[in-house]
């Protein structure tokens, strides 16, 4: 990975550039008028670019660049803040107070809508397997501004973790959290989901496992939540219980613990 700034750069954005490729421990480069095209080429590997207002990931391969953003979580939370209801929250049950770790955190937009309802007596843990990924999203959720008060103090709220879900749901004590949650990278893609194209070539694609499923059942209060593509195996494959949804491209299903 190489750090660099925007084209039209200033002492102010190279220093910022400079820390951000200390803390990531990568090389920092001198953007010098050269295209990020340039410098990939001369560098071979992916690029970080420093703008006045977000960082932006360009993958060495030229796939869409990635940078954060809130993806569905916007709409989501202003129809929950207007009493309406949400499949996420329905499959999830969450409310004030609560807990969720959520495994595959990738842009936060579920975490985003767990940690409204939750509330500051909640907790919202959020597991990215990509360190550069979980950056860029700790970044963008500490500075992103929705224009919704509610909505930036959930985003503020929520704790970033740089690891892998298989040896950190391992290293929890039982019963840790509420609800542990999943959102892996569908077996079938929808190509509606515009959203998180620029995420694709760097997240990664971890198979859900019986281990994991096991350790999830162990690490959760009340309930094991997944969310996949309505034609998934994994959901028989795991013994999740399918909350159908008609004519939806996906569905929540989950593993009640009360019933094991």
């Amino acid at each position: 990975m190489i750090v660099t700034t925007a084209g039209r750069t200033d002492k102010e954005m190279m220093q910022k550039a400079k820390q951000i490729a200390a803390e990531l421990a990568v090389p920092y480069v001198p953007r010098q008028k050269m295209s990020v095209e340039a410098i990939q080429t001369q560098y071979v590997d992916d690029v970080i670019v420093v703008g006045k207002n977000r960082l932006e990931m360009y993958p060495f391969d030229r796939s869409p660049s990635f940078f954060f953003h809130p993806n569905s979580a916007t709409f989501r939370v202003k129809r929950i803040l207007r009493g309406e209801s949400d499949p996420f929250l329905e499959a999830t049950k969450l409310c004030a107070g609560m807990s969720l770790l959520d495994c595959t955190l990738g842009l936060a937009a579920d975490s985003i809508v767990a940690s409204t309802v939750v509330g500051g007596g909640g907790t919202i843990v959020g597991l990215e397997g990509n360190r550069y990924i979980a950056y860029l999203v700790e970044q963008g959720l500490r500075q992103w501004d929705s224009g919704i008060p509610a909505m930036n103090e959930a985003m503020r709220r929520i704790q970033v973790v740089f690891a892998d879900h298989r040896t950190f749901l391992s290293s929890l004590p039982d019963r840790s959290f509420d609800v542990v949650y999943f959102d892996p990278m569908f077996e079938q893609a929808i190509v509606e989901s515009d959203g998180i194209q620029g995420i694709k070539s760097f997240a990664l694609y971890t198979e859900l496992t019986e281990e994991v499923i096991r350790e999830a059942k162990r690490v959760a209060r009340k309930r094991v939540v997944l969310k996949d593509h309505w034609q998934s195996t994994r959901f028989y494959t795991f013994g999740f219980s399918v909350y159908v949804r008609k004519t939806a491209k996906f569905h929540f299903a989950t593993i009640e613990l009360a019933n094991e």
